[in-house]
């Protein structure tokens, strides 16, 4: 009978794990990652510009991070994923500033540098200049609930999710339903992303950045 018992409290474990795991995907929790510095494994560089890719994944107030640096030049890391935003449409990170680019204005050509991104991209041939991209931004100026498209390429739509430096060294846990974001800017049902991007960047104001990223994941509403 205890055999019996406990196998049946293994299968209903295994149950509710997996009913978790239905729940929610997790695209990147920098745990496997300790101690990397530049491009994270499983993550790609971008394919332009010179970037020094100043990061390094560590330990930071008790949680796993990515710690990103800039002076002067742009930093962006990728990583394809997988998910369904009919099931998962909830995009949730969190993030800590620790510097905000000088003058940093994501709405403007000459001024476009952030501390902290995260970018949806949805692929369309030939990527790249036809791809879908909604890049959440924490931005030195503007207005949190800003939403502006790129003055450098059209294909970026940005959202400002914070603003200026009241909340820099705090960390906050963000949520977006990327669907309806995609619907609101594009006006259109979205297909399921195909790539995460961060990045960081003081090129453009010739100053300097810092920030944290913590776990990224999407999950139900």
């Amino acid at each position: 009978m205890r055999h019996r018992a406990a196998v049946a409290a293994l299968v209903l474990l295994a149950a509710a794990t997996a009913a978790v795991a239905a729940d929610q995907v997790v695209v990147e929790d920098w745990k496997s990652r300790l101690g990397a510095t530049g491009v994270p494994p499983e993550w790609t560089k971008q394919s332009w510009g010179s970037p020094k890719y100043d990061f390094k994944v560590e330990e930071h107030e008790g949680r796993p991070t990515l710690r990103m640096k800039s002076v002067n030049e742009g930093s962006t890391i990728s990583k394809e994923i997988k998910i369904s935003v009919k099931e998962t449409p909830v995009l949730e990170w969190s993030w800590k500033m620790v510097t905000l680019p000088k003058g940093g204005n994501s709405c403007k050509k000459e001024l476009d540098d952030q501390a902290g991104q995260i970018f949806v991209t949805w692929p369309r041939f030939p990527k790249e200049v036809r791809s879908r991209i909604i890049g959440y931004v924490w931005d030195s100026t503007q207005p949190a609930g800003t939403i502006c498209k790129s003055e450098k390429t059209s294909m970026v739509t940005y959202v400002v999710v914070r603003s200026g430096q009241a909340e820099v060294g705090k960390w906050f846990t963000e949520r977006r339903n990327v669907a309806d974001d995609f619907k609101k800017i594009y006006e259109e049902a979205a297909d399921n992303p195909g790539a995460i991007s961060l990045s960081i960047d003081s090129n453009d104001t010739k100053s300097t950045a810092e920030s944290y990223m913590g776990p990224i994941l999407f999950k139900k509403p």
